[in-house]
């Protein structure tokens, strides 16, 4: 038996980063206004909600959205939960129990958890493909680039603003595929995890 358990924030409530635009909906058409069906327009920022970050989102040579394929968004992962600051010793211990479980190619840290620039380093020298968490972004908030510039230098892309809560550890199949936003830094996507028991 499976388990499907959606990780995404709906997006017209969902958490915005600091001075970022919030996503906005406009009704088009409306059947109770007698026309002929309901139509919505909508606008957001690519980094609204549960979203991913493509290497252009810091590095101006870096790919964007529509060049990075689907590999690193899709297949199993390991969910870690940890609270507060992730050292490199946390990281580690993250990548020790994701090897045992045969899923180090994704990572997802469940809870209040902040990536350090040490953390990163690990991560991206194990040669991760995708890190998640459930903030709005990884690193700290009031200084995100050094945490960012080393994931995304390294091909580590980032998958920000999951819904872990009811996500206990362990390995996972993932879905996390962005929309194909051309020339763009950053796409929202639906994520979702499989468990398989």
């Amino acid at each position: 038996m499976r388990e499907i358990i959606d990780i995404s924030q709906e997006v017209f409530s969902c958490g915005v980063y600091p001075g970022d635009p919030s996503p906005e909906r406009r009704q088009l058409m409306s059947t109770d206004s007698g026309d002929v069906c309901n139509l919505t327009a909508f606008s957001m920022c690519a980094h609204n909600g549960t979203h991913i970050d493509a290497p252009f989102h810091f590095l101006s040579g870096g790919k964007t959205v529509d060049e990075l394929g689907l590999e690193p968004f899709v297949g199993e992962c390991f969910a870690a939960r940890h609270e507060g600051e992730v050292s490199a010793d946390d990281a580690a211990d993250i990548m020790k129990k994701a090897r045992a479980a045969g899923a180090s190619g994704r990572i997802l840290i469940a809870g209040r958890a902040v990536v350090t620039a040490e953390a990163a380093r690990v991560f991206a020298e194990a040669g991760v493909l995708l890190l998640g968490n459930e903030s709005q972004t990884v690193g700290p908030e009031d200084a995100p680039m050094e945490v960012h510039l080393i994931l995304l230098g390294a091909g580590t892309v980032l998958l920000e603003g999951i819904v872990l809560t009811d996500v206990t550890e362990g390995r996972y199949f993932l879905s996390a595929a962005p929309l194909t936003l051309g020339g763009c830094d950053g796409a929202p996507c639906r994520a979702y995890l499989i468990k398989q028991d």
